[in-house]
């Protein structure tokens, strides 16, 4: 088991450059760890206390945020891993870091009071300020980076583009002003969700796996599906479900939960190739999964203005639909290989695990509680942070020591550093769309080319989706798509919720998408078996996920909260039912083995379904009753065939 967590980590590394960090020894290990922890505390006091502006929060995180990345993470691939001291590169970043966003901190409310006018000083250290954010992004976001430049560039040379998208161009000066000293560039909506939202619950999900939540997941998952067939498979969707939606990151969730999965499903029965798509596909949905959606939730209850409960209602029906799927096509790929579940002495005691770790669910429940009690997301997170030690303290074996509480903060501090970075960085994008009009041209643009159709205009938006979220943290995913494609969504008539949640879940499907697709490489690296080959099946198993966001912008009520509740749940049952005769359709496999023209109709039959129209929905289950009497007819043929011989 060690050698293949260590494969994973090698495996990781290769594919992500956020797992590319140093390891320090000696008193240099203790100075990193006591950083993590200040850090982590002060997100905690600030989220409780409230005392900081919007401004100074985020200064103070991109302060720690630079501090960090530049002690943790080399400065090329063949520096060393394992050190005992900074290297000279690194002090010299972080005593620039530490000036330019101090110099900020002191003299914001300075140039405020000047109108914001500025003097040589403050372009000097806020060109400082915006170089030391690039260095960071090249070393964490590599491809994040370079598409950021492009933005940036796009600045200065937007009068030698012709047609819609030129413009006349901006100085270095102008450039600075808007970018660092003002609200709409590096300090706008993406870091301040990185400051407030994104790190606590990074955080939450850090406390929540030292308390031993993340066993108890897959005990209890192990309890519910672990004897049904193909049982292995599914305790891979539950668990990874699950612990995708705390921890935001899918390829890290295939690396940790992959590692005990994959090999589980292929010692079943299940083919590298199968086992590991399902579990990239199980660990990409958590993204968009309620009830934490891996804090891009939170980003979108910002964006629209709305509480996070609404965004969260939101999800349900398409991350249930989802997973319904996925299931289902684990199912029928067990009854066509005729695998079976695990044995009955391999599979614990539901009410052993609920009695011996069922505490370890309070935090959750005290999250869940506060927010729908109508308190804040930052409030509910300390909160339920506090709740995952006090829980850990019901048993003995389950109990966080001091030791357990600092390494939470060191978890989530180091945890947090990938995807606070891509925020960062992605406010050159997010100023350069509001800065040069970008996305008002990009959407006129748009909707004159498909001549306002929503179909085209929607495709457009989910290829732009997908491409702009290959290799990008899944909260920063959605901050870029979101800042361009659902502008365009909005303009053509689709509701807001719709759209967002569109864009959303396209971006985090870039997870498994070829030709990118890093959850898919990574679970293939741990199962020893081709990557392309596991990224296509990877995007079979999630079909539905490609398929969902095109029927509920145009009926929102696959979405509860986009309609009245009541009008939620026919489609949500014909869906249902759709996804089920998809799964089946794909897998080839019904009340028995099914042909390829029964495929084909099964196939038909959820699609359907899916679609939230009486007239498909009665078609669908015609032509479901009659493949129904079809594969009950040759069953009893095979039987009776059987009997004679």
């Amino acid at each position: 088991m060690e050698n293949q967590i260590e494969n994973a980590k090698d495996l990781i590394e290769k594919v992500d450059s956020e797992s590319r960090v140093k390891t320090y020894i000696g008193k240099s290990a203790k100075f990193v760890t006591g950083v993590a922890v200040v850090w982590s505390v002060f997100q905690i006091f600030s989220a409780g206390s409230g005392i900081f502006d919007a401004i100074t929060l985020r200064a103070w995180h991109l302060l720690f945020l630079l501090i960090m990345t530049f002690l943790m993470y080399p400065i090329s691939k063949k520096s060393k891993r394992h050190v005992k001291f900074p290297h000279v590169i690194d002090i010299i970043c972080i005593l620039l870091s530490i000036i330019s966003v101090g110099y900020l901190l002191l003299k914001y409310d300075t140039v405020v009071l000047r109108g914001g006018f500025l003097l040589t000083p403050d372009y000097i250290f806020g060109a400082i300020g915006l170089l030391l954010i690039f260095e960071a992004a090249r070393r964490v976001v590599g491809n994040l980076a370079i598409l950021a430049l492009i933005f940036l560039l796009y600045n200065f040379l937007g009068s030698y583009i012709p047609g819609i998208f030129g413009h006349n161009g901006f100085t270095v000066k102008r450039i600075i002003d808007y970018m660092f000293w003002g609200s709409e560039g590096i300090f706008g909506i993406a870091i301040g969700v990185s400051a407030t939202f994104v790190f606590l619950f990074i955080l939450f999900g850090a406390f929540l796996n030292r308390s031993g939540f993340s066993q108890f997941i897959n005990d209890l998952a192990l309890t519910i599906a672990g004897r049904s067939p193909g049982g292995p498979a599914k305790v891979a969707v539950i668990a990874s479900a699950l612990m995708g939606m705390i921890n935001g990151s899918a390829i890290a969730n295939v690396a940790t939960t992959g590692t005990l999965t994959i090999p589980l499903m292929k010692k079943n029965g299940y083919k590298a190739r199968f086992a590991a798509a399902v579990e990239a596909v199980a660990s990409t949905g958590g993204q968009f999964a309620p009830p934490i959606m891996g804090a891009a939730g939170f980003v979108m209850a910002e964006y629209l203005g709305v509480s996070y409960t609404v965004v969260m209602i939101a999800a349900i029906i398409p991350a249930f639909l989802y997973y319904l799927a996925l299931i289902m096509v684990v199912h029928f790929e067990a009854k066509r290989l005729g695998l079976k579940g695990l044995s009955k002495e391999n599979i614990p005691k539901a009410w052993e695990v609920l009695k011996k770790q069922g505490h370890l669910s309070l935090p959750l429940i005290v999250l869940m509680g506060l927010m729908f009690m109508g308190y804040t997301p930052l409030y509910a997170a300390v909160f339920s942070i506090l709740a995952c030690v006090i829980a850990s303290w019901f048993r003995k074996e389950t109990r966080m020591g001091l030791k357990d509480i600092i390494g939470a903060l060191e978890e989530g501090a180091k945890g947090a550093i990938g995807v606070a970075v891509a925020c960062a960085v992605i406010g050159f994008i997010i100023g350069t769309v509001s800065l040069t009009g970008l996305g008002l041209n990009f959407g006129y643009s748009v909707m004159n080319y498909t001549n306002d159709s929503i179909f085209i205009a929607a495709f457009l938006v989910m290829l732009m989706s997908i491409i702009l979220g290959m290799g990008v943290p899944g909260v920063a995913a959605y901050i870029i798509v979101a800042t361009v494609g659902a502008p365009v969504l909005i303009d053509l008539g689709i509701t807001p919720l719709a759209a967002h949640m569109f864009v959303l879940i396209y971006a985090c499907l870039s997870n498994i998408t070829p030709p990118v697709a890093l959850s898919s490489f990574v679970a293939a690296g741990i199962a020893n078996t081709n990557q392309h080959q596991v990224s296509m099946t990877a995007v079979k198993l999630g079909i539905t996920g490609f398929i969902l966001p095109f029927f509920f912008i145009y009926e929102p009520a696959l979405l509860i909260g986009g309609a009245d509740f009541s009008s939620s749940i026919l489609p949500t049952l014909t869906a249902s039912v759709g996804v089920v005769s998809l799964a089946a359709g794909l897998q080839g496999w019904f009340f028995g083995r099914a042909s390829w023209f029964h495929r084909l109709i099964l196939i038909a039959v959820g699609l359907l379904m899916i679609s939230p129209d009486h007239i498909t929905d009665i078609i669908g289950i015609g032509l479901l009753v009659g493949m129904f009497v079809l594969q009950v007819a040759n069953r009893k043929q095979v039987d009776t065939s059987e009997v004679i011989r």
